[in-house]
């Protein structure tokens, strides 16, 4: 019997594509709603050069792995959005989705006779107790159809909403420059990476083709761009890469290395949250083994990377980095690029515009030429989350809230809603699949939430742990990056599913877990 309630999804990137197929397969009858003309989210809008940070065997779906032809450990974007058409059209989601809808609001309407203050809520719905519907309130979805200007806003009412509108997207972040010295006094063009993984191959190249371009960040989209644009120039119009904080890197077989060692010895190592005497005894223990194997990874990284020449050592340790969910891979040809002087690396911890270029750290002295700035700073995912509800009290939610949502997708004060796709971890496909599956056993009345008070505490647990190891790099949304089975375990009790996937005590231990363990999650009876 197909469930009576409707259930909307905002977005059709990874996470809304594996919450609408895990929803249909639960009887129900979703309804998708994308902004753009495609499936994929920041995969069909991102610069030629992109592919997996993550290796294959981590970044798939559990029960639909790549193709044999697929041979790489790191697949490109074009092949990353080969996989997921194929994923869309073998399990009948295309259908659910209404491309090119923009969701411009959401309202929550509590129905005549339902009028308690939310604020009173015990349980996460109200009269409804822990359970995902309530008959006391619906969500308004305002939609606006991007394609014709022209049209009106239509609002469609459901019981449910998942946000899968991603973290990367949409709303970037860019510095604040003082009155006279932004990007209105240069003569030159300033875009963010957004805008230019949005351009075509041509309009890319023709924009930086035989410019002096100065790419503004040192994180991946940044490290990405700048060799792009420094290959395509050569050393005659060298592209520049500006940062004011250098992060350790890794090469591809690196990354593939500790992949292959996240297992459930390896998480012993880590503080938990509420943890036992027995747990807290063993990450006691244990740490220094992880402490020391990380210590080793930055000395093998200054041996084999000239950071000192550039003035590239971190200020920070691997483990704080690792924590935060901030460690990129590094292109193969990077510091080949550098030293063909095709490259170059400035580190200023502030830079002010003029007509003709930058003057880096506020001195007259540091004047750079430049033709094109790209700023490679990253997004306001918190501020485009809370912007797309119409209600202040569900903004001041999520503004003044600073610890992890319960699950990583439920905020305890926001009813008949999850975020999905927030959740950061070494593998975002891997966490959002497991989060996916337990969303919909709970919209299919499989369990109930706890109460208010106690999914908030057992929030506060998670950031209290968090910050042990992040300090005052802790963000709400990285708070199981070293503990991902630990999180799955989690999930797997709260569905009645036997956490332990493995066949024998040794591979539980030290076997690494990925996607294709949680193929059949079946509760116990």
């Amino acid at each position: 019997m197909q469930p009576k309630q409707r259930v909307a999804i905002v977005g059709a990137g990874i996470s809304g594509l594996v919450a609408c197929k895990h929803l249909i397969e639960k009887g129900f009858d979703p309804i998708v709603f994308e902004a753009h003309g495609t499936v994929g989210g920041v995969w069909s809008r991102t610069i030629e050069s992109t592919k997996l940070q993550t290796p294959k065997h981590l970044y798939q779906f559990s029960d639909f792995p790549w193709p044999a032809s697929v041979t790489e450990t790191f697949p490109n974007h074009e092949q990353v959005m080969e996989y997921l058409h194929s994923y869309v059209t073998h399990f009948g989601i295309l259908p659910k989705i209404k491309f090119n809808c923009k969701v411009t609001g959401i309202d929550f309407i509590v129905e005549l006779g339902n009028e308690e203050d939310m604020t009173d809520w015990e349980t996460w719905s109200g009269s409804g107790g822990g359970r995902p519907f309530s008959s006391g309130g619906k969500w308004n979805v305002a939609v606006q159809d991007t394609v014709a200007g022209c049209a009106g806003v239509e609002v469609y009412q459901v019981d449910f909403v998942i946000l899968s509108i991603g973290m990367f997207s949409d709303l970037p972040r860019t510095p604040e420059f003082p009155l006279k010295e932004g990007p209105d006094v240069f003569k030159g063009k300033v875009l963010h990476s957004m805008d230019y993984a949005m351009m075509s191959q041509g309009l890319a190249a023709a924009l930086t083709r035989e410019k002096r371009v100065t790419v503004v960040g040192s994180q991946k989209s940044a490290l990405d761009i700048a060799v792009e644009v420094a290959t395509r120039n050569g050393s005659r119009y060298p592209c520049t890469l500006l940062f004011k904080t250098a992060h350790w890197t890794l090469p591809d077989y690196l990354v593939a290395f500790i992949f292959r060692h996240l297992n459930r010895f390896a998480e012993f190592m880590v503080h938990k949250p509420g943890e036992g005497f027995f747990l807290w005894l063993l990450a006691v223990l244990l740490w220094p083994l992880r402490a020391t194997f990380l210590k080793l990874v930055e000395t093998y990284l200054t041996w084999i990377y000239p950071l000192k020449k550039y003035n590239m050592v971190p200020s920070h340790s691997l483990i704080e980095q690792l924590a935060s969910r901030m460690t990129p891979t590094l292109p193969s040809n990077f510091y080949n690029a550098v030293e063909g002087g095709s490259l170059i690396l400035k580190r200023s911890p502030s830079f002010r515009f003029c007509h003709t270029g930058l003057i880096l750290d506020g001195g007259a002295n540091s004047y750079h030429l430049t033709d094109v700035v790209i700023f490679a700073t990253g997004y306001e995912s918190e501020e485009k989350l809370k912007n797309i509800f119409s209600s202040n009290y569900f903004q001041k939610c999520l503004a003044r809230s600073s610890y992890p949502l319960y699950r990583e997708c439920i905020h305890p004060r926001i009813p008949q809603l999850a975020i999905l796709g927030y959740a950061e971890s070494p593998s975002t496909l891997y966490t959002t699949e497991m989060r996916s599956k337990w969303l919909t056993q709970f919209l299919a009345g499989q369990f109930e939430l706890p109460t208010i008070r106690e999914m908030e505490d057992e929030a506060r647990k998670w950031e209290t742990c968090t910050r042990r190891y992040v300090q005052d790099k802790y963000k709400r949304y990285r708070v199981s990056v070293m503990l991902q089975i630990y999180c799955n375990d989690q999930l797997c009790r709260d569905m009645r599913c036997n956490p332990r996937r493995k066949n024998s005590l040794l591979a539980e231990l030290f076997a690494s877990y990925g996607p294709s363990d949680y193929k059949n999650l079946t509760p116990e009876s």
